[in-house]
């Protein structure tokens, strides 16, 4: 009998201690943010989505070669002479033009790796942390700036060229040679 109310009593004082915890968090303020509505204060570090300014990328490709995932794309044709690309916010000049940058946010981990290796500060990270697709295609963020046609003629413009600078080399070894058999 005695166990009988012995359990009895631990029923109803392990009741009153929860209880107690509830009634204690019932007055304070709720903690919950509404998020849709209201955006969480983000820490100062938090690694979200990358961007890239274009305007101050020279196409070096390091951050490709960081990214320990291989998730940056990275594509350049060179610059002919007559081209003059202009510079970078920070001074350095743009030799090549960048006809493909993109990064593939489904197979990024957000380490950013990428980032520091960066000489022109071109790609960092922002404090956009909200871009869920329906479709994996759609997470490809393709950076460039330049139109399909002018990716084109870039190209073409650079193999022309390559193709005259190949011409009059092989011209000017073919010079030599013609005219020491008419010295002969």
């Amino acid at each position: 009998m005695r166990e009988y109310f012995k359990n009895i009593y631990n029923a109803l004082f392990t009741i009153f201690i929860g209880m107690k915890i509830t009634f204690k968090h019932l007055f304070v303020p709720a903690v919950t943010i509404q998020y849709p509505e209201e955006k969480p204060n983000l820490p100062d570090r938090a690694r979200n989505r990358l961007y890239v300014n274009m305007d101050d990328c020279i196409g070096c490709d390091q951050c490709a070669r960081a990214c320990p995932v291989s998730c940056i794309t990275i594509e350049t044709v060179k610059s002919i002479p007559t081209e003059d690309l202009g510079k970078t916010s920070n001074g350095k000049k743009k030799i090549l033009h960048v006809t493909q940058f993109d990064i593939d946010f489904a197979k990024c981990c957000y380490c950013q790796l990428c980032v520091f290796p960066c000489p022109t500060e071109c790609i960092y990270m922002t404090d956009i942390y909200e871009f869920a697709e329906i479709q994996r295609d759609n997470l490809i963020y393709s950076f460039v700036t330049l139109a399909k046609e002018e990716i084109k003629e870039k190209k073409e413009n650079f193999t022309r060229f390559e193709a005259e600078k190949a011409a009059k080399a092989a011209a000017a070894k073919s010079a030599p040679a013609q005219n020491s058999e008419t010295n002969k």
